[in-house]
């Protein structure tokens, strides 16, 4: 009789994160492309989306069972930051989550959402989620977009837009000792292999490929701003 082993963390592709701490819960917030269409019950198949978030998760609670971790998706499509703000209490600071990644900002771009306006109000969640928790980790996204679809006719002011509000993530980044995700740097060096259309639909939404980069790209990010320390002999 052949018996299978069972395969090792890096045999499952899945590095150590050194955040991702004993019952850790690592919540995602964001609109659309963080829901993706996640279902709204405890249906475990359904519950985490179809996106980043999804392939997240399941590399790491499969390669690292014994962690415990809980992955918590509360993205709501079409978001901004004033949505953000007004369900904050309930789908973040109520969750009590240990790390908290946040990637909005496209909505605001479409709704002309001043960007003094945006880096105020997501500033303020920011502010008010440490002083609810001062241990909490923050992960920030970049929000993003390629050449796609209804986005080809109005690439450069949309993508200037979006730029700025970049320069807003890095900026609270720095302010909140919070880790950033350059999804746009990404998507970017991805299309060197393939045509920006195979890593988006729309020129706002992922293709599955393109969630693949998010994921890499998110999971990237975190180990290195907060590496694993050595093992001691």
């Amino acid at each position: 009789m052949t018996t299978r082993l069972a395969r090792s963390p890096k045999q499952a592709g899945a590095v150590p994160i050194s955040v991702f701490g004993q019952g850790a819960r690592i919540l995602f917030q964001g609109d659309s492309i963080t829901d993706g269409a996640r279902g709204r019950n405890e249906d475990p198949n359904h519950i985490l989306g179809h996106g980043y978030v999804f392939i997240i998760a399941a590399q790491y609670g499969a390669a690292f069972p014994a962690l415990d971790l809980t992955f918590l998706n509360r993205g709501c499509s079409g978001n901004t930051v004033n949505d953000l703000q007004a369900r904050w209490p309930i789908d973040t600071l109520a969750l009590r989550p240990d790390l908290i990644s946040i990637l909005i900002g496209v909505n605001d771009q479409a709704c002309n959402i001043p960007g003094e306006d945006y880096e105020r109000i997501y500033d303020r969640l920011l502010t008010d989620t440490v002083a609810a928790n001062p241990a909490v980790r923050l992960v920030l996204c970049d929000p993003f977009g390629l050449p796609v679809g209804p986005r080809k006719n109005d690439w450069s002011a949309w993508n200037a837009g979006l730029e700025q509000r970049r320069q807003v993530v890095e900026r609270l980044a720095k302010k909140h000792k919070a880790a950033r995700v350059r999804f746009q740097d990404a998507l970017d060096a991805a299309c060197a292999k393939a045509p920006a259309e195979h890593w988006m639909w729309d020129g706002v939404h992922p293709t599955y490929s393109g969630h693949q980069i998010l994921a890499d790209e998110w999971i990237r990010a975190v180990r290195k701003f907060w590496p694993t320390p050595p093992a001691r002999r």
